[in-house]
């Protein structure tokens, strides 16, 4: 079973220095329909101003993956963190029992990104922060692992039982990818447009796969860019 969330179907806010879209409920969007799915919680696209984001503020319980696709994030934390996010890194940031951070976007152009929010496995974990660059070429015709829980094949370390893989496709490209018994996906279009299991998404939808044991994914644009998340 595959529902699809459409681009424009999203909430969306604009505050001027920032344009946001909200997958799922966050700040002033509330849907009961779209609270998560399975430990993913939130997938916010932001488009935010030049010189401009985040002030200090806090988080906790959380595991934060930032996904950079334009321009770029100067990110401060509680824990002595002062670094750059760019476009092919991702970032893991666990808030745990507590961290302030910070977020700004290029002094001179606009940033693009995705923020990703997974509800941890436990509660109260030490905070924690990790980014890491993943080449193009690495994730082209394929599905590169980006984030899981045992890190594996570098990938940046969260803790839940998710495994988030990245992929860049030219048209006509294929990737296949098995789900185990009792694991959901879900696919999230960072551009491009492809087809799943027949069934047709565009840059900025998103669609939550149940019960289907193979994903078949076609790319139906070149250089159709998309994030898998297998989930428990």
């Amino acid at each position: 079973m595959i529902k699809i969330r459409r681009s424009n179907e999203r909430g969306h806010a604009d505050y001027g220095w920032l344009d946001t879209n909200y997958t799922f409920s966050f700040s002033n969007y509330y849907d009961p329909r779209f609270m998560g799915f399975r430990s993913l919680r939130v997938i916010n696209e932001d488009f935010i101003a030049p010189d401009q984001g985040f002030p200090t503020h806090g988080h906790r319980d959380m595991e934060i993956i930032t996904y950079v696709m334009s321009g770029e994030l100067s990110h401060k934390d509680s824990m002595g963190n002062g670094t750059t996010i760019l476009p092919n890194e991702v970032q893991r940031m666990t808030a745990g029992t507590g961290i302030l951070h910070s977020e700004y976007s290029s002094p001179t152009d606009k940033t693009h990104l995705l923020q990703i929010w997974i509800l941890p496995e436990e509660e109260n974990l030490t905070p924690g922060y990790e980014q890491t660059f993943f080449a193009p070429e690495d994730k082209k015709g394929k599905l590169k692992l980006v984030a899981s829980r045992a890190g594996t094949d570098g990938s940046v370390t969260i803790h839940q039982d998710v495994n988030l893989y990245s992929s860049i496709l030219a048209k006509d490209e294929t990737v296949k990818h098995k789900l185990a018994e009792n694991r959901h996906a879900w696919i999230q279009i960072v551009k491009g447009e492809l087809e799943l299991n027949g069934e047709t998404l565009t840059q900025g939808d998103g669609a939550a796969v149940s019960d289907e044991r193979l994903l078949q994914i076609k790319s139906l644009a070149d250089e159709t860019e998309f994030l898998l998340f297998d989930l428990n």
